[in-house]
């Protein structure tokens, strides 16, 4: 059995453009129904939305035989916490708040084995080797993996170039939302200096080589994005799709009413 390939990190590499869906709902039955889509990518959310380690592997199960590639968001770049994602199978990592140089480097050793990195070898145990079928599989498995961090602090910002320096970070995501936060614009995740400084962070990591991502709604604003050297972006949430569906249909049926209830029919 041959290791499966990351097709994500493969079109990183060849710079094109990955369109991508959050999914935060923690469910397995979305995740299917959002992967038959052929988004290129599908981030499964444990920092914010309510995924443990077994809705992760469920979600993977579930999304694996489309073509959308899993990427899992932990709640924070704990070693332990990454080796139990990668045991489940998971090839791409996108690590919240990461600060420094110091962290990225950290998060690089954690996704490969020694002598190039700190990662338990015990795979014959899990789904990431298909419990001992794939050939060799500790060999091939570092080539694989694809560490994306996330830059979303004034003091990460400050730090982007000495972050981009770091061997085995192969891109860098802006969080918007906590980005404005750290600068004093709680809230206002597109306030004309946070844009802008985004802008101007994913052409430093074009220039560096790497890849850009953002998350954003705005499809003017991800022309900008895309244009200032984003290649990983995710266009939507799930859970945010799922309420705006369910409030403007039933805002149609109201405004057609008059504004009144609907009887119920059962």
């Amino acid at each position: 059995m041959k290791i499966p390939t990351n097709h994500f990190k493969q079109g990183l590499q060849a710079n094109q453009t990955l369109y991508g869906l959050w999914l935060g709902l923690g469910e397995t039955f979305s995740a299917e129904i959002c992967a038959g889509a052929d988004f290129d990518w599908l981030l499964i959310d444990s920092e914010h939305g309510p995924n443990d380690l077994r809705s992760i592997l469920a979600q993977l199960q579930a999304i694996a035989p489309y073509a959308s590639q899993a990427v899992v968001r932990p709640p924070q770049g704990d070693h332990v916490l990454i080796k139990q994602l990668l045991e489940t199978g998971v090839q791409t990592l996108l690590i919240p708040m990461v600060d420094t140089a110091e962290q990225a480097e950290g998060l690089v050793k954690a996704m490969r084995y020694p002598p190039a990195g700190i990662r338990g070898v015990g795979s014959a145990l899990a789904r990431a080797s298909r419990w001992g079928r794939i050939d060799d599989y500790a060999a091939q498995a570092d080539r694989e993996m694809c560490l994306l961090v996330q830059v979303e602090t004034k003091c990460g910002y400050e730090n982007l170039e000495a972050i981009l320096a770091v061997e085995g970070v192969d891109g860098v995501f802006f969080g918007s939302a906590d980005l404005a936060a750290s600068y004093g614009y709680l809230g206002q995740s597109t306030h004309p200096e946070i844009v802008a400084a985004i802008e101007v962070g994913l052409r430093k990591v074009r220039a560096a080589g790497k890849a850009g991502g953002v998350l954003c709604s705005d499809k003017a604003l991800n022309a900008r994005y895309i244009d200032a050297g984003a290649r990983f972006v995710a266009v939507g949430v799930d859970a945010l799709l799922l309420a705006g569906a369910t409030t403007e249909l039933l805002r149609s049926y109201r405004a057609e009413s008059g504004g009144a209830g609907v009887a119920s029919s059962y």
